[in-house]
């Protein structure tokens, strides 16, 4: 598997602020395409009626690092960067009974708002597949009578 390379940006000569006294920026920052992955979670897990993140076996994979109390906030995500432009691929879970196209679309805006505004790359796309629905019985541990004493 290929190493994804870093994404460059350099800015702009003029200074963002409205002091003229500031000197321009000179140099160049250098995002690395994980960091757009984590930004990507982090703003999917806050949209309201998102589960999880990932498919089956990425969120077995998950449960076996929560156990350790290490999380990935990369799960699920999967981002494409240029030079200047993201696209995004976000695989969830969502909860039952919240509408899906309410989730998918929430989840469009808050990844679109985060990666524009945090890392300052245009988003082009940002594609939603929801894998299941989580239901609240789901959770309940289902005991049963032991069949022999």
């Amino acid at each position: 598997m290929a190493t994804p390379t870093p994404t460059t940006i350099t800015p702009s000569s003029t200074p963002s602020t409205s002091s003229s006294s500031l000197a321009p920026t000179t140099g160049t920052t250098t995002i690395k395409d994980g960091v757009v992955s984590k930004v990507a979670g982090i703003a999917a897990r806050s949209v309201a009626g998102v589960h999880d993140l990932g498919g089956g076996a990425a969120r077995a994979i998950g449960a076996i690092r929560g156990a350790m109390n290490q999380n990935d906030l990369t799960q699920g995500i999967s981002v494409e960067v240029g030079e200047t432009q993201v696209a995004v691929d976000v695989n969830l879970v969502a909860e039952y009974p919240v509408p899906l196209q309410g989730i998918a679309d929430g989840v469009r805006a808050a990844v679109t708002d985060a990666v524009e505004n945090l890392v300052g790359m245009e988003v082009t796309e940002v594609n939603v597949t929801i894998n299941d629905v989580h239901l609240p019985s789901d959770d309940k541990d289902t005991e049963t009578e032991a069949r022999v004493q």
